[in-house]
């Protein structure tokens, strides 16, 4: 085994484990709030400091990386996520919004210390002309990524029916920090680490093709998160009568098969040459929520409607992200590769942040329905604005 797989296990362990209590906390958070009768707008303004600090750390978090290395930044990010989850061990009297919506923030960014360290270190461990390879080795790490953030929302459920709130978070702290003690031994020095020190006004300095991309994933987001995070959940729980095992369960097997979806993403789109397949799949994936709303406006079957639609959703989805995940990686460059990741990934944090709010107040006021549209039209602008891409042919592995 070279040193580069080495370094790429590594790095996707600690990502795997991260993820893993990230999508716990997350489906824990949700349920809980709901199960002390937190209104749909109130549990999305438990996420509001979550999604906001990953747009600062991910604008930061590049420049960080690229001065401090990414082995720092990863195991600042795991470090950070431990404190997080003690934060929420306290008595259920101490649990108050405030106190939530600061533990949320900083689990916001040690998400995006960590995700934006991974992504940025498999950059560096392909060789530049090996484009199908890095392909690959980014839609596996991403769809693996979310298969365990599926399984995590599945733990979530499970962790609040049998130990309770308290004793979830306080399992997940202990798991993580020994995971946090194996990368400060394994994770190689100095990963991604710039040779020319770059200056704090580079991180707004981008290529056309980066503001673009960036743009364009903004809009895919916060056209997933507009329903997904806060709508959908309570929906299943309220109109479906689901309980929270059921509801967990649901999101999990979505989440893990999203991810699947991912990993095999390159055999799907084929190399993913130029701008063409982007805004394609795009275009596709817009017709999707407007159709769950038509049908729903219509008086068909709901869970027919919502069950079906989503599983289409979660395909098409699936392939959106993958490709959207390659092309920063292969867009950015080489030196100092952290410092455009994370610009990216901050209007990622910022498209979550926007559909995170939307999906709770939208919800609250005006139903499921309305998050679909609106989120038909987030992905339609994220589709045109895919072809304002520049061409950029893909060598094969």
């Amino acid at each position: 085994m070279n040193a580069a797989i080495r370094q790429y296990l590594v790095i996707t362990g600690n990502y795997w484990a991260f993820t893993l209590t990230d999508g716990a906390l997350r489906m824990l958070v949700v349920l809980h709030f709901h199960q002390l009768g937190y209104s749909p707008l109130q549990i999305a303004l438990l996420f509001v400091f979550y999604e906001f600090f990953g747009v600062v750390t991910n604008l930061l978090g590049g420049y960080l990386g690229a001065r401090m290395g990414l082995n720092r930044t990863m195991n600042i990010g795991l470090f950070l996520q431990i404190a997080a989850l003690a934060m929420l061990a306290v008595p259920a009297t101490m649990l108050s919004v405030p106190w939530v919506m600061a533990a949320q923030a900083m689990s916001g960014i040690a998400k995006d210390l960590n995700k934006m360290s991974a992504k940025s270190g498999i950059k560096l461990l392909v060789p530049d002309e090996q484009q199908g390879t890095l392909y690959k080795w980014v839609a596996i790490l991403t769809g693996s990524k979310n298969t365990l953030k599926g399984v995590g929302f599945f733990l979530g459920g499970v962790l609040l029916m049998s130990v309770g709130f308290t004793g979830a978070v306080l399992a997940m702290a202990v798991a993580l920090g020994l995971v946090w003690l194996a990368s400060l031994f394994l994770l190689k020095q100095e990963l991604g680490k710039s040779t020319a020190k770059p200056k704090f006004r580079e991180i707004l300095s981008k290529s056309r093709a980066i503001n673009v991309l960036s743009a364009a994933r903004m809009f895919l987001f916060g056209a997933r998160d507009v329903w997904f995070v806060v709508a959908l959940p309570v929906y299943l729980h309220a109109v479906f009568g689901w309980d929270f095992w059921k509801v967990g369960g649901f999101m999990a097997t979505w989440v893990i098969g999203y991810g699947f979806i991912q990993a095999m993403a390159p055999r799907i789109t084929g190399t993913g040459e130029g701008k063409q397949p982007v805004a394609f799949w795009a275009a596709a994936l817009a017709l999707v929520p407007a159709a769950i709303a038509f049908g729903l406006m219509v008086g068909w079957s709901p869970q027919f409607v919502v069950v079906g639609g989503l599983l289409l959703f979660g395909i098409l989805f699936a392939i959106n992200s993958s490709l959207h995940s390659y092309l920063i990686v292969s867009y950015a460059r080489g030196d100092g590769v952290s410092l455009d990741v994370g610009f990216y990934y901050m209007s990622n944090a910022a498209g979550r942040l926007l559909g995170t709010i939307l999906s709770g107040w939208v919800y609250q006021v005006y139903g499921l329905e309305a998050c679909l549209w609106i989120s038909s039209g987030l992905l339609a602008a994220a589709a045109l604005l895919s072809l304002m891409l520049p061409e950029r042919r893909v060598a094969r592995a």
